[in-house]
């Protein structure tokens, strides 16, 4: 995952990556449920909400919650 001092990424980017997947999976194993994603992930739904804004992760239309990878 690290590549080296060339064209390396950054701690941000690497952690954002690593967020981005805990999130995508808490809300496949909740089935797009958002409060119940939060909840798995200890964080408020209002946090949650936040992160999947930042991450690029929306809402499909129609669903509450199940996230797409949006141009992150």
């Amino acid at each position: 995952m690290f590549h080296g001092t060339n064209g390396s990424r950054s701690l941000r980017e690497l952690l954002d990556e690593y967020e981005r997947s805990l999130i995508v999976s808490a809300l496949e194993g909740t089935g797009g449920h958002q409060r119940r994603a939060a909840q798995i992930l200890g964080v408020l739904p209002t946090t949650l909400h936040e992160k999947m804004k930042r991450l690029g992760l929306r809402p499909r239309p129609g669903q509450e919650a199940t996230a797409e990878l949006g141009a992150a």
